[in-house]
């Protein structure tokens, strides 16, 4: 990924406050970042940016090759994927 607008590094870092307020419980807050987001062009513009910068990192911290790791979350997500209620 190359450099960021500042436009851009807000959103990134907006849907990274989203994930940080779940993971400790603040539901609220999560909600009122999310409602930040002001579209979903940008909410779906931020949780983009922040997964290929993430797997960026990923990647650089295990040397895997991005193929091989979205291969990896892609088990993983089919493995714990609970199956529609009939």
């Amino acid at each position: 990924m190359t450099g960021l607008t500042p436009a851009a590094a807000e959103l990134v870092q907006r849907a990274a406050g989203v994930i940080a307020a779940k993971h400790r419980g603040d539901l609220d807050g999560a909600e009122e970042l999310m409602s930040a987001f002001g579209s979903e062009q940008a909410k779906t513009l931020g949780f983009y940016l922040l997964a290929d910068l993430s797997l960026g990192l990923l990647r650089a911290q295990s040397g895997q090759s991005l193929d091989d790791l979205v291969r990896e979350l892609s088990l993983l997500v089919a493995a714990t994927a609970m199956p529609p209620d009939n």
